[in-house]
Protein backbone atom coordinates (compact mmCIF):
# COMPACT_ATOMS: atom_id res chain seq x y z
CA UNK A 1 0.00 0.00 0.00
CA UNK A 2 2.78 2.40 1.03
CA UNK A 3 6.43 2.10 0.10
CA UNK A 4 9.38 4.40 0.70
CA UNK A 5 12.52 3.60 -1.30
CA UNK A 6 15.80 5.17 -0.22
CA UNK A 7 14.03 8.35 0.86
CA UNK A 8 16.04 11.33 2.10
CA UNK A 9 14.61 14.68 3.14
CA UNK A 10 16.39 17.92 3.97
CA UNK A 11 15.49 21.32 5.39
CA UNK A 12 17.78 24.03 4.00
CA UNK A 13 20.36 21.47 2.96
CA UNK A 14 20.43 19.59 6.28
CA UNK A 15 19.09 16.04 6.05
CA UNK A 16 16.59 15.11 8.76
CA UNK A 17 15.56 11.81 7.15
CA UNK A 18 18.24 9.54 5.76
CA UNK A 19 17.85 6.53 3.47
CA UNK A 20 14.39 5.52 4.71
CA UNK A 21 13.15 2.19 3.34
CA UNK A 22 9.69 1.18 4.50
CA UNK A 23 6.76 -0.92 3.34
CA UNK A 24 3.30 -0.65 4.92
CA UNK A 25 0.55 -3.15 4.17
CA UNK A 26 -3.15 -2.36 4.35
CA UNK A 27 -4.54 -2.66 7.86
CA UNK A 28 -1.23 -2.51 9.71
CA UNK A 29 -0.94 -0.67 13.04
CA UNK A 30 2.52 0.88 13.13
CA UNK A 31 4.22 2.98 15.78
CA UNK A 32 7.07 5.35 14.85
CA UNK A 33 9.22 5.72 17.95
CA UNK A 34 12.10 8.13 18.50
CA UNK A 35 13.38 11.04 20.56
CA UNK A 36 12.50 14.62 19.69
CA UNK A 37 14.46 15.62 16.61
CA UNK A 38 14.62 12.13 15.14
CA UNK A 39 12.36 13.05 12.20
CA UNK A 40 9.06 11.48 13.28
CA UNK A 41 6.88 14.48 12.37
CA UNK A 42 8.75 15.00 9.11
CA UNK A 43 8.16 11.37 8.15
CA UNK A 44 4.42 11.67 8.76
CA UNK A 45 4.21 14.93 6.79
CA UNK A 46 6.01 13.22 3.93
CA UNK A 47 3.55 10.30 4.02
CA UNK A 48 0.74 12.88 3.94
CA UNK A 49 2.40 14.61 0.95
CA UNK A 50 2.75 17.90 2.77
CA UNK A 51 6.44 17.40 2.01
CA UNK A 52 8.12 15.51 -0.82
CA UNK A 53 11.36 13.49 -0.78
CA UNK A 54 14.57 15.36 -1.52
CA UNK A 55 15.91 12.06 -2.83
CA UNK A 56 14.27 8.68 -3.26
CA UNK A 57 10.73 7.54 -4.04
CA UNK A 58 7.42 7.46 -2.20
CA UNK A 59 4.81 5.11 -3.67
CA UNK A 60 1.17 5.02 -2.60
CA UNK A 61 -0.80 2.18 -4.16
CA UNK A 62 1.95 2.00 -6.77
CA UNK A 63 1.76 5.69 -7.76
CA UNK A 64 4.79 7.91 -7.33
CA UNK A 65 3.90 10.66 -4.86
CA UNK A 66 5.70 13.75 -6.13
CA UNK A 67 4.73 17.33 -6.84
CA UNK A 68 3.77 16.56 -10.44
CA UNK A 69 1.24 13.97 -9.29
CA UNK A 70 -0.73 16.73 -7.58
CA UNK A 71 -1.37 18.50 -10.86
CA UNK A 72 -4.12 15.89 -11.37
CA UNK A 73 -7.18 17.23 -9.51
CA UNK A 74 -8.85 13.82 -9.37
CA UNK A 75 -5.75 12.32 -7.80
CA UNK A 76 -5.54 15.15 -5.27
CA UNK A 77 -9.14 14.53 -4.17
CA UNK A 78 -8.63 10.78 -3.86
CA UNK A 79 -5.34 11.08 -1.95
CA UNK A 80 -6.56 13.77 0.45
CA UNK A 81 -9.60 11.65 1.25
CA UNK A 82 -7.64 8.41 1.72
CA UNK A 83 -4.54 9.62 3.62
CA UNK A 84 -5.10 11.97 6.57
CA UNK A 85 -2.88 13.42 9.29
CA UNK A 86 -3.68 14.37 12.87
CA UNK A 87 -1.31 17.11 13.99
CA UNK A 88 0.20 17.08 17.48
CA UNK A 89 -1.43 20.39 18.37
CA UNK A 90 -5.21 20.33 17.70
CA UNK A 91 -5.33 24.14 17.54
CA UNK A 92 -3.30 23.98 14.33
CA UNK A 93 -6.22 22.20 12.64
CA UNK A 94 -9.18 24.20 13.96
CA UNK A 95 -10.35 27.36 12.17
CA UNK A 96 -14.08 27.11 11.41
CA UNK A 97 -16.79 29.12 13.24
CA UNK A 98 -18.66 26.10 14.65
CA UNK A 99 -17.93 22.49 15.53
CA UNK A 100 -20.41 21.41 12.84
CA UNK A 101 -18.62 23.42 10.16
CA UNK A 102 -15.28 22.05 11.35
CA UNK A 103 -16.33 18.42 10.90
CA UNK A 104 -18.08 19.23 7.61
CA UNK A 105 -15.19 21.19 6.12
CA UNK A 106 -13.29 18.36 4.46
CA UNK A 107 -16.38 16.79 2.95
CA UNK A 108 -17.50 20.12 1.54
CA UNK A 109 -14.06 20.73 0.04
CA UNK A 110 -14.30 17.36 -1.69
CA UNK A 111 -17.72 18.20 -3.13
CA UNK A 112 -19.99 15.90 -1.11
CA UNK A 113 -23.72 16.64 -1.18
CA UNK A 114 -24.97 18.48 1.90
CA UNK A 115 -27.29 15.60 2.78
CA UNK A 116 -24.32 13.23 3.00
CA UNK A 117 -22.32 15.86 4.87
CA UNK A 118 -25.04 16.21 7.51
CA UNK A 119 -25.41 12.45 7.97
CA UNK A 120 -21.69 11.93 8.47
CA UNK A 121 -21.23 14.97 10.71
CA UNK A 122 -24.04 13.89 13.03
CA UNK A 123 -22.71 10.32 13.14
CA UNK A 124 -19.14 11.26 14.08
CA UNK A 125 -20.26 13.97 16.48
CA UNK A 126 -22.20 11.27 18.32
CA UNK A 127 -19.23 8.87 18.29
CA UNK A 128 -16.96 11.49 19.86
CA UNK A 129 -19.50 12.98 22.26
CA UNK A 130 -19.62 16.34 20.49
CA UNK A 131 -23.30 16.55 19.54
CA UNK A 132 -24.14 19.18 22.15
CA UNK A 133 -21.35 21.43 20.83
CA UNK A 134 -22.22 21.32 17.11
CA UNK A 135 -23.47 24.91 16.98
CA UNK A 136 -20.78 26.29 19.27
CA UNK A 137 -17.29 27.63 18.41
CA UNK A 138 -14.50 25.02 18.67
CA UNK A 139 -12.29 27.23 20.86
CA UNK A 140 -14.54 26.61 23.89
CA UNK A 141 -13.69 22.90 23.89
CA UNK A 142 -11.18 21.34 26.28
CA UNK A 143 -7.90 19.95 24.99
CA UNK A 144 -9.24 16.40 24.94
CA UNK A 145 -12.43 17.49 23.18
CA UNK A 146 -10.41 19.36 20.55
CA UNK A 147 -8.41 16.17 19.92
CA UNK A 148 -11.68 14.27 19.46
CA UNK A 149 -12.96 17.01 17.14
CA UNK A 150 -9.86 16.77 14.98
CA UNK A 151 -10.23 13.00 14.79
CA UNK A 152 -13.87 13.45 13.76
CA UNK A 153 -12.76 15.88 11.02
CA UNK A 154 -10.48 13.17 9.62
CA UNK A 155 -12.59 10.06 10.09
CA UNK A 156 -15.66 11.72 8.55
CA UNK A 157 -13.74 11.35 5.27
CA UNK A 158 -13.62 7.55 5.78
CA UNK A 159 -9.85 7.43 5.12
CA UNK A 160 -7.76 4.36 4.44
CA UNK A 161 -4.63 5.65 6.20
CA UNK A 162 -4.65 7.57 9.49
CA UNK A 163 -1.39 9.27 10.47
CA UNK A 164 -1.16 10.49 14.06
CA UNK A 165 1.64 12.76 15.25
CA UNK A 166 2.21 12.38 19.02
CA UNK A 167 -1.57 12.12 19.60
CA UNK A 168 -1.25 11.68 23.38
CA UNK A 169 1.20 14.55 23.96
CA UNK A 170 -1.42 16.99 25.26
CA UNK A 171 -3.84 14.50 26.81
CA UNK A 172 -4.42 13.60 30.43
CA UNK A 173 -4.30 9.88 31.45
CA UNK A 174 -8.07 9.40 31.10
CA UNK A 175 -8.14 10.88 27.58
CA UNK A 176 -5.03 8.91 26.64
CA UNK A 177 -6.72 5.68 27.71
CA UNK A 178 -9.81 6.57 25.72
CA UNK A 179 -7.74 7.28 22.59
CA UNK A 180 -5.83 4.00 22.83
CA UNK A 181 -9.07 2.03 23.22
CA UNK A 182 -10.63 3.89 20.30
CA UNK A 183 -7.67 3.23 17.98
CA UNK A 184 -7.60 -0.44 18.99
CA UNK A 185 -11.25 -0.76 18.02
CA UNK A 186 -10.91 1.16 14.73
CA UNK A 187 -11.44 -1.30 11.88
CA UNK A 188 -10.34 -1.17 8.26
CA UNK A 189 -7.93 1.74 8.69
CA UNK A 190 -4.14 1.58 8.48
CA UNK A 191 -2.67 3.59 11.37
CA UNK A 192 0.82 5.04 11.70
CA UNK A 193 1.33 6.75 15.05
CA UNK A 194 4.42 8.63 16.22
CA UNK A 195 5.47 8.85 19.86
CA UNK A 196 8.50 9.14 22.11
CA UNK A 197 6.66 7.43 24.96
CA UNK A 198 8.10 3.94 25.46
CA UNK A 199 5.30 2.74 27.71
CA UNK A 200 2.59 3.67 25.19
CA UNK A 201 4.32 2.27 22.10
CA UNK A 202 3.11 -1.35 22.42
CA UNK A 203 -0.45 -0.14 23.08
CA UNK A 204 -0.56 2.00 19.94
CA UNK A 205 0.50 -0.72 17.50
CA UNK A 206 2.18 -4.08 17.04
CA UNK A 207 4.93 -3.09 14.61
CA UNK A 208 7.60 -0.65 15.70
CA UNK A 209 9.68 1.63 13.46
CA UNK A 210 12.45 3.28 15.48
CA UNK A 211 14.24 6.42 14.29
CA UNK A 212 17.53 7.50 15.80
CA UNK A 213 18.68 11.10 16.09
CA UNK A 214 19.59 12.18 12.57
CA UNK A 215 16.63 10.47 10.94
CA UNK A 216 17.60 6.91 10.05
CA UNK A 217 15.70 3.71 10.85
CA UNK A 218 17.51 1.50 13.36
CA UNK A 219 14.74 -0.99 14.05
CA UNK A 220 11.69 -2.40 12.27
CA UNK A 221 9.91 -5.23 14.05
CA UNK A 222 7.85 -6.28 17.05
CA UNK A 223 7.50 -3.70 19.79
CA UNK A 224 8.03 -6.06 22.72
CA UNK A 225 11.34 -7.39 21.36
CA UNK A 226 12.77 -3.89 21.00
CA UNK A 227 11.65 -2.72 24.43
CA UNK A 228 13.49 -5.65 26.06
CA UNK A 229 16.78 -4.91 24.26
CA UNK A 230 18.81 -2.39 26.29
CA UNK A 231 21.48 -1.98 23.61
CA UNK A 232 18.89 -0.96 21.01
CA UNK A 233 17.22 1.41 23.48
CA UNK A 234 20.58 3.06 24.22
CA UNK A 235 21.36 3.33 20.51
CA UNK A 236 18.03 5.09 19.94
CA UNK A 237 18.67 7.51 22.81
CA UNK A 238 15.53 6.35 24.59
CA UNK A 239 17.24 5.43 27.87
CA UNK A 240 20.12 7.06 29.72
CA UNK A 241 22.09 7.02 32.95
CA UNK A 242 23.09 9.78 35.33
CA UNK A 243 26.72 10.39 36.19
CA UNK A 244 26.28 9.04 39.71
CA UNK A 245 24.36 5.89 38.68
CA UNK A 246 25.86 2.80 37.00
CA UNK A 247 22.72 1.69 35.20
CA UNK A 248 20.46 2.96 32.40
CA UNK A 249 16.85 3.84 33.03
CA UNK A 250 13.79 5.58 31.58
CA UNK A 251 12.14 8.85 32.53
Amino acid sequence: MIELRNVWFSYDGEFVLKDINLKVEKGERIVVLGINGSGKSTLLKLLNALLFPTKGTYLYKGKNIEKNAFKDKNFIKAFRKEVVLLFQNPDAMIFNPTVYDEIAFGLRQLGFEEKVVKERVLYWAEVFGLTQYLNKPPFILSGGQKQKLCLACLLVLEPEVLLLDEPTANLDPKSTGWLIDFLNELKGVTTITSTHNLSLAPELGNRLIVLREGGSIIYDGEAEAFLKDQEKLINAGLVHKHKDKPYYHLH
